[in-house]
């Protein structure tokens, strides 16, 4: 009865085989997950974030375990483009998920020139802008919190991508994220994805000192998962589906009841980051999940959830 349900979904054009993606930082370049499920299972992978030229990131300790979560303060280490190309993409043209590079930059100029040098390759179906960053000084939330900023690199991005889908992922840090989307859209954005992670601190008590070196970092799992639901739905009800543009939906998600939900609110795809660190096989659980949770309910089409939240009853 399974096989019989349509999980696919379309994605700004793509035809996925199912709606579930890995979250940027989350799952590695390429194939990091491998021995733990099977990768080829998903609907898309979002590579961790590249940048023109290497990053360390920043200095140790840069993750932080909370009671409904994780902080972190990578800083976008990375191996940079370079190797990129000559490591991972030989990798990635193996894998048959879309497969989209997180761009990271501290200058419009260096998002676009990693656009530029990877947009000729097929085995990358398009790019997701990383804007929302917390953890780095110059670029990253700087650019992702302005509306100016937004349509500016947005469209400066978009004019190198080509045919490429361009993903803009939002911060939830503004006062209204439905500016900041609206701004995107205005761009170019193929589609959006939200949302990053919360800036936070966590403070040991008997030194009196933040426990990250870098003072605060990104509160990611199921702590944000009530707000990231509300931010998409607001994003949905408010730009994204009159604008016709699609929403990638992530923030806590752990099992399918939680990527039901985000679809309810309005995203026509998931992505799994946070859980991850603790079950390596959380995304290929969820997609069975979603498959399950469609037969028991008669769903016949994923797409017939998508926005579906039906409005609560006065008592």
């Amino acid at each position: 009865m399974k096989d019989r349900i349509d999980i696919s979904a379309d994605f700004a054009g793509l035809k996925l085989a199912n709606p579930v993606f890995t979250a940027s930082g989350t799952c590695g370049y390429a194939d990091e997950l491998a021995d733990f499920m099977d990768v080829n299972a998903l609907g898309g992978f979002i590579t961790k974030s590249i940048t023109h030229q290497p990053r360390r990131g920043n200095p140790t300790p840069r993750i932080v375990e909370t009671d409904a979560g994780m902080l972190n303060a990578i800083g976008l280490a990375n191996i940079g483009l370079d190797r990129f190309v000559a490591e991972k993409l030989p990798l990635i043209a193996r894998m048959k998920p879309a497969v989209f590079v997180n761009v990271a930059g501290t200058t419009i100029d260096d998002y676009v020139a990693v656009v530029e040098r990877l947009v000729s390759e097929d085995a990358l179906a398009g790019f997701e802008l990383n804007i929302s960053c917390p953890n780095v000084k110059k670029g990253g939330i700087s650019f992702g919190t302005d509306p100016a900023q937004v349509l500016e690199i947005t469209r400066a991005v978009k004019a190198a991508c080509g045919a490429k889908v361009l993903i803009v992922k939002l911060t939830p840090t503004v006062t209204d994220i439905s500016v900041t989307a609206r701004a995107a859209v205005e761009g170019g954005a193929d589609a959006l994805s939200l949302v990053n992670t919360f800036t936070a601190m966590v403070i040991d008590i008997e030194t009196r000192r933040p426990v990250l070196a870098n003072r605060a970092g990104g509160l990611s799992g199921p702590a944000i998962k009530p707000i990231a639901v509300y931010l998409v739905n607001k994003v949905y009800r408010e730009v994204a589906r009159d604008a016709g543009v699609p929403l990638l939906g992530l923030g806590g998600i752990r099992t399918a009841a939680d990527a039901v939900e985000f679809m309810l609110a309005g995203a026509s795809a998931v992505a799994i980051g946070t859980a991850s660190f603790i079950q390596p096989d959380s995304a290929g659980r969820v997609v069975e999940g979603i498959a399950e949770y469609c037969t028991r309910t008669g769903i016949a089409k994923l797409s017939d959830l998508v926005g579906a939240l039906e409005e609560a009853k006065p008592a």
